[in-house]
């Protein structure tokens, strides 16, 4: 596996700080002297990965909690001076005239932008140049590949995404790394580039769910405390290729074990259904917002120009069908968060595809991020394979639940090892 080479070749030195619990917790003197020295350890790293499309570390607004902490930024957000290409040739050379609201706010509270990473054009499905640092022939998945990447060899230890039907969830999975959506509209997405509205949400990577937990809290967020409750699982849970279906099941069984009361549920028809109705929602919302943009470049755009005519066709009657069953089924599945607060679904159908192509499917993801819920993509043991996910959702609002239950759940699958 090249995860470790990579880590190695880019710390280089005995424990390097990897994780965000370790970024935090180190002295800030470390803290210091490893931002640095690392923009050209990253560049050294990412000659085989290539994840970034620009390196050039820009200082912090502020201080706070991440103070000296480096992340990386989704090449849709705007940032001041650096490049903005939105992964697509047209807008090779463009530089950013301002901070995203995020990127702004990552800054002021001590956060250090170390550069952009690579997205899919227009964070849809042509792919960037990044591969998957476990596998360099297979893909990190789509849209947000460069810093799910990033994260996974150890070359940042927060970077950010958004997530249109799977674009954190499906990467976190594939790159074994932790992937977290928070609930829809949560956070300001000002300054990043809109694809659908009723479905873009911002998204976060590190490398642990625990991590993702002091993010949260680092943002400003409350996290609770851990509740004992019964989880739900979907049975039957089709679309698993047979890596996944063993892990997950390997996963429900150590839960099992530990004591979590696992009751299943029938949702599945649901849940293809409303991957359906996403699919219509971001197609159609996709050619609105793009339509300019087509008129100005037409083929240029690649799959965005397929989407943009494809979006076209679809009539308004049809786009207000898909909208209002999303709302059904939303009003569904909070009665069933009512007794069961968090339901286990596989974060990616199966272990990131062979070539760089095709960046995956997106049904596993869809569903919750229609409805707006949070969502959590954590890795389960798999020993030498290819990563896989492992994803845990909850009621719109209830964020710092699932982030607590992935915490805890982790935590079991670790000691099942």
């Amino acid at each position: 596996m090249l995860l470790a080479t990579a880590a190695a070749t880019l710390h280089g030195a005995p424990s390097p700080l990897v994780t965000l619990t370790e970024w935090i917790q180190a002295d800030p003197k470390r803290r210091e002297s490893e931002v640095q020295s690392r923009a050209e350890r990253i560049k050294t790293a990412d000659a085989s990965i290539h994840a970034w499309v620009q390196v050039l570390p820009q200082k912090p607004m502020g201080k706070g909690q991440l103070l000296d902490i480096p992340f990386a930024a989704k090449d849709i957000m705007e940032t001041q001076g650096l490049s903005t290409e939105y992964g697509s040739p047209i807008y090779k050379g463009r530089i950013g005239a301002a901070d995203a609201a995020i990127v702004q706010d990552l800054r002021h509270r001590g956060a250090v932008l170390m550069g952009k990473t690579h997205t899919t054009a227009f964070a849809y499905r042509d792919p960037g140049p990044t591969r998957n640092p476990h596998n360099l022939e297979h893909t990190p998945g789509g849209s947000s590949s460069g810093s799910a990447a990033a994260v996974a060899a150890g070359m940042v230890p927060l970077a950010l995404g958004t997530q249109t039907a799977g674009s954190v969830l499906r990467p976190a999975s594939y790159c074994g790394v932790t992937g977290f959506k928070p609930t829809y509209g949560l956070i300001s997405l000002d300054g990043v580039l809109q694809f659908a509205k009723s479905l873009d949400t911002l998204g976060f990577f590190t490398h642990t769910p625990a991590d993702m937990l002091l993010l949260w809290e680092s943002l400003g967020h409350a996290t609770g405390k851990e509740e004992d409750f019964a989880i739900g699982v979907p049975d039957p849970m089709p679309g698993m290729e047979p890596e996944m279906a063993v892990a997950f099941q390997s996963a429900i069984s150590s839960f099992t074990k530990a004591g979590v009361q696992i009751r299943k549920i029938d949702i599945a028809p649901m849940l293809a259904k409303l991957a359906e109705a996403g699919t219509t929602i971001m197609v159609y919302e996709g050619a609105q917002f793009h339509q300019q943009r087509y008129k100005e470049f037409g083929d240029r755009l690649g799959a965005m120009a397929a989407l943009v005519r494809d979006g076209s066709q679809i009539p308004p009657a049809r786009y207000d069908e898909a909208r209002q069953y999303v709302a059904q089924s939303r009003e569904a599945l909070l009665t069933l968060y009512k007794s069961t607060p968090v339901i286990l679904v596989p974060a990616a159908t199966g272990p990131a595809p062979l070539g760089l192509s095709y960046t995956g499917d997106t049904r596993m993801n869809a569903p919750w991020t229609s409805i707006g819920t949070p969502a959590i993509s954590i890795p389960m043991p798999v020993g030498t394979a290819l990563p896989l996910g492992l994803q845990l959702t909850a009621a719109p609002g209830e964020d710092a639940r699932v982030l607590r239950t992935a915490a805890r759940l982790a935590r079991f699958l670790k000691t099942s090892q």
